[in-house]
């Protein structure tokens, strides 16, 4: 895909509705899962995302039939049937595109007993390092679950049987808790899962599962029970969940805009962190059954604060560096403490070009408030600092060009068509000398 950027005039308040689409970390763990069916199964409420396009292309070529249309709403509609796989070697150039894709290790091990997977990215045992999926396999009877095991950059792993076991994580890992909760379900015997992540997108995909005829309990919880089973029917329609990512970074879009926004088809308790930092701020936060409405108070004073990410139901890492933005148009010095991942401040030089003023102590960004950005042109350095980005150009005086824009594609579906419904001025444009113009002109 030829690299574009976003062409964005800012100043322009957001007002009016919007709709969430489908879950992006959902769907890619219950695209993985469908492999294992042994049915047809129908997706519903799938974003129209690149990752999904990606993961939909990696599941094609183990064997499986997809049928891709649109429903009227504009979301996917995916008809699927998986028993046409033909191979359990998942090791092209397209696995390295999502680091989802390891969801095919724990699902083509419980389908074919065998699994080889391409390392998303490389041999990455660093900074986001998949040893507990590998430990959890080996405890289960996988053999080849080593690191030392990746032989370029390739590993394979074969168990013959898969048995259930006790897994304990040293850390509550989202990933490992899905590869090791897809891999259980078929596995013979019983697997508990102790310390498990709980992000809605890990029930989610239980709850496809089970409808799939799986037997979990526990998701959702830090204690995960499977009992294997030996098939999965299928032959049922689910839909994705709303993505609680693209609703946070809208109620944020909304706010550091000064808009009116009210925000439809999506969970409100899933926002519950963010939704308590921004009433804490003083903007207001209307709740209804499946509606946020994000807007701000006549002359209220917006003050900073102080967040903290942590795994759910604490603050999402996934919204740090939008409401980073967020924190930047306030009053006073902020804190945010990123304690999930390493080096995701990496966006903070782009924002600095904007006018943001942040000192960055190791995993703590000091933010003083400022009056307003500047249009500037930046970097999309990965999506969710793409999507923070576009917060800060929809909020900033004069033009932002926000390069590598699809990154952001990557998660946010229709993103530009969303904000111009909203009253922003956003379009794609292959043009590298259009700041400069702009700033001219």
């Amino acid at each position: 895909m030829k690299p574009y950027s976003y062409r964005i005039e800012g100043g322009k308040p957001l007002k009016g509705d919007v709709n969430i689409s489908g879950s992006k970390n959902a769907v890619l763990g219950v695209l993985a899962a469908s492999m294992m069916i042994d049915g047809e199964c129908t997706l519903e409420n799938v974003p129209d995302i690149s990752d999904v396009h990606v993961m939909i292309d990696l599941c094609r070529l183990l064997g499986a039939r997809i049928d891709v249309s649109t429903a009227p709403e504009g979301s996917l509609v995916l008809k699927i049937d998986p028993r046409s796989i033909n191979t359990y070697k998942a090791t092209g150039r397209a696995v390295s595109k999502i680091r989802a894709s390891y969801y095919l290790l724990g699902a083509l091990l419980g389908r074919c007993g065998k699994a080889s997977l391409s390392m998303p990215g490389g041999c990455n045992f660093g900074q986001r390092p998949i040893d507990l999926h590998l430990k959890a396999f080996k405890a289960m009877g996988a053999s080849g679950a080593s690191p030392e095991d990746v032989v370029g950059g390739i590993i394979t792993l074969t168990a013959d049987p898969l048995r259930g076991a006790k897994v304990f994580f040293d850390i509550a890992s989202v990933g490992a808790t899905i590869n090791v909760m897809l891999a259980a379900t078929k596995a013979q015997g019983n697997t508990t899962i102790i310390n498990a992540a709980k992000e809605p997108h890990i029930v989610d995909v239980a709850n496809f599962l089970n409808a799939m005829g799986a037997r979990i309990k526990g998701a959702g919880t830090d204690t995960i029970k499977i009992k294997g089973v030996p098939v999965l029917p299928g032959n049922f329609s689910y839909s994705i969940i709303p993505d609680q990512i693209e609703a946070g970074t809208y109620m944020i879009a909304a706010a550091v805009t000064g808009g009116d926004v009210t925000i439809h088809n999506m969970i409100p308790t899933h926002m519950e962190p963010l939704s308590t930092k921004m009433r804490e701020m003083g903007y207001l936060i209307e709740e209804g059954d499946d509606t946020i409405r994000v807007a701000r108070y006549e002359n209220t004073k917006i003050t900073g604060t102080n967040i903290k990410t942590s795994p759910y139901p604490g603050f999402p890492t996934d919204l740090q560096p939008q409401a980073v933005v967020l924190l930047c148009m306030s009053k006073g010095i902020s804190k945010m403490h990123e304690n999930v991942w390493q080096n995701r401040f990496q966006y903070i030089p782009e924002l600095t070009k904007m006018g943001a003023s942040i000192n960055i102590f190791d995993r703590i960004a000091l933010i003083e408030g400022i009056e307003t950005f500047k249009g500037a042109s930046v970097n999309a350095t990965d999506l969710r600092a793409g999507a923070a980005l576009v917060c800060a150009a929809l909020a900033a005086n004069g033009w932002t060009y926000i390069n590598h824009a699809e990154k952001i594609d990557r998660g946010y579906e229709n993103i530009v068509q969303k904000l111009n419904s909203l009253g922003a001025s956003i379009c794609r444009t292959e043009d590298e000398n259009g700041f400069e113009q702009d700033m001219e002109a």
